[in-house]
């Protein structure tokens, strides 16, 4: 026994100090839970108090339900279980420790959230050890479900189940992981959050378009800045500066675009505005619609308090553009897998597409493939015959090169080589009628250099189509310096016709997807190789804690070591950055022939499907 006997007769009185995004949404899943449990939510800060206090009503919740506010930690001197969940700032933490033991009654349980601090170091300040848990939810309530709670030795019985009780109540499954993998798994996805934070700001991309990218291209539940936003840019800002502080790594100092929207108020989802805007309800605003773009290194606008966040990154052209005429026709180089998918995602439009081979037989071939596919499709109940039959007279497949004359659009989707790209895309040009836009179909060469092999580098385009093209919805519609806004509009009306969600960003090296995924898992393995933490343990605690649908070393194996050994060298060469430069254990295992799936080994034994695309 530990000398208190359970006050199961009555409903336990929770504190929450610290109103930010987790205390928030800590407040409202209790009182959402209808247990009758009375809140006493503290912060220092009295206007957070009244925001919080303020948006209740809206949401139906604080009424008659015994909630109570503070500004003082000695509010919180009934509490049967006080969460603390302040900055993640060592300093604040021992502070506020040392503020609940200093008020509340020697039987207060406290359960700090810390998402990378020590939590023996924590209960050795909160005064009170055999009282003291640490819990991490790296998605805060209600858009997590997952709770990671730390005992220490001296931890309590009666504290781990007072502290399961009350997160069960909050709506929170409280999830078991292997030592120390939850507090890496969070490290990762923080410098993550980070790159992507970098990306926006450096004019690459709109946190829109990432957005986007990230959850269609990796399949994840959030994008980085609905996930930004749902944890709070302030508690994202202060735990990276904290792993900065505890680590020296420099890629952990928080991007400047971060510093300042958390210096104006702009912290996400509770305020109603950080890298998304959202309504009482906790829901995501509509963004405006999609700006004309601009070549990458024109001047932007600053983000000033009134700018809308979600639009930074996107250039802007002053005035009104002539519409160009619709992009109706198309015709496609090559008879690989993509540009048969292409073709295919083409007819399925309902638009005229042409597949050009090297020969005949080729051509035949691809015919033959796209229609298999059709067929595929149809018995599997996704189309139906008489679509079957009008999608396939879309497609022509041909070996004479003369028949793309009259296209509208022209796609080179050959080998992944930049000699054998130029000599097409020239060949292209020759034929192409004046006006047609020529795009080239790649996920990692310079787009800069394939318009620039051409007589009209205006009108050339990238295009990453994620494979396989007929069913993965998201393109990367890739713009160079050169590129016309009025190309860039009928690429992206063009991809609306194909059901497409487009993203654009500028020429650099890895696009979007592959820019934030291939870092991430890079810094996966170098994780190992520093924690002696289990590729196994580490995949679980990426997937229960952020949901995502594979952990870094599944993908790994699945994508292929090889593949992402030379993704991982071809961003380091164009950014020399620690985070691109490829793990040691890579390099080991590729040079040893341990490629992933396809050879049987790798990081993991278990292999599993994956929408990533490369």
């Amino acid at each position: 026994m530990d000398g208190r006997t359970h006050k199961d007769a009555r409903t336990p009185v929770i504190g929450v100090l610290g109103l930010g995004s987790l205390g928030e949404g800590i407040v409202r899943a209790v009182l959402a839970g209808g247990s009758g449990t009375e809140v006493v939510a503290v912060d220092q800060d009295a206007g957070a108090v009244d925001r919080v206090r303020g948006s209740l009503p809206a949401s139906g919740l604080g009424h008659g339900s015994g909630l109570s506010f503070g500004t003082e930690p000695a509010d919180l001197k009934r509490a049967d279980l006080v969460i603390e969940a302040g900055p993640e700032e060592p300093a604040a933490k021992e502070a506020a420790l040392r503020a609940v033991d200093a008020v509340c009654p020697p039987a207060t349980v406290v359960v700090t959230a810390a998402a990378t601090l020590p939590v023996g170091e924590l209960a050795a300040l909160s005064g009170r050890p055999e009282r003291m848990l640490a819990v991490r939810c790296c998605v805060p309530p209600p858009y997590g479900t997952k709770a990671e709670l730390t005992a220490t030795a001296e931890t309590s019985p009666y504290a781990l189940e007072l502290a399961r009780r009350v997160l069960g109540e909050a709506g929170c499954q409280v999830v078991t992981l292997a030592d120390g993998t939850g507090r890496a798994a969070a490290e990762l996805v923080y410098g993550y959050l980070n790159r992507a934070v970098a990306m926006v700001e450096d004019g690459y991309a709109s946190a829109e378009d990432v957005d986007t990218a990230m959850r269609l291209g990796c399949g994840l539940p959030y994008g980085p800045f609905q996930l930004l936003d749902a944890i709070g840019l302030d508690t994202v800002r202060d735990t990276l500066r904290t792993l900065q502080d505890r680590t020296g790594d420099s890629s952990f100092a928080p991007a400047s675009l971060l510093e300042r929207l958390v210096a104006q108020g702009s912290v996400g989802r509770r305020t109603g505005a950080g890298f998304h805007r959202w309504d009482a309800d906790g829901e995501s605003v509509p963004s405006a619609p999609r700006r004309p773009a601009a070549p990458h290194g024109e001047a932007h606008e600053g983000l000033s308090e009134s700018a809308d966040p979600r639009e930074y990154g996107k250039p802007r052209k002053n005035g009104a553009l002539p519409p160009r005429p619709a992009l109706t026709s198309v015709g496609i180089v090559g008879s690989g897998t993509m540009a048969r998918g292409i073709a295919e995602a083409v007819a399925r439009a309902g638009l005229p597409v042409t597949l050009v081979a090297r020969d005949e037989a080729r051509a035949s071939a691809a015919f033959d493939a796209v229609d298999r596919s059709l067929a595929r499709a149809e018995r599997r109940g996704r189309i139906s015959e008489c679509e079957r039959l009008a999608f396939l007279s879309c497609v022509r497949a041909t070996h004479d090169h003369t028949e793309l004359t009259d296209a509208d659009l022209l796609i080179e989707a050959v080998a992944e080589d930049t000699h054998v790209k130029h000599a097409v895309l020239r060949g292209m040009d020759t034929v192409a009628k004046p006006g047609a836009v020529l795009a080239t179909v790649t996920s990692s060469l310079s787009v800069t250099g394939c318009a620039h092999a051409t007589s009209r580098p205006s009108q050339v385009v990238g295009l990453h189509f994620f494979n396989p093209a007929p069913v993965m919805r998201l393109v990367e519609v890739v713009r160079h310096d050169d590129t016309d806004p009025e190309v860039l509009a009928a690429v992206h009306a063009l991809t609306r016709e194909l059901d497409k969600s487009a993203v654009e960003c500028t020429d650099s090296a890895g696009f979007v997807v592959n820019a934030l995924l291939f870092p991430f898992l890079n810094q996966a393995i170098t994780t190992l190789e520093r924690t002696g933490l289990t590729a196994g343990g580490l995949d679980e605690a990426v997937t229960t804690a952020f949901g995502h649908p594979m952990g870094p070393f599944a993908l790994l194996d699945t994508v292929g070591l090889d593949v992402s050994l030379a993704i991982l060298r071809r961003l380091h060469e164009s950014a020399p950055e620690p985070w691109t430069a490829p793990a040691a254990r890579l390099e080991g295992l590729v040079a040893d022939g341990h490629l992933g799936r396809k050879t049987g080994s790798g990081f993991t034994t278990q292999a599993a499907p994956a929408k990533a695309a490369v």
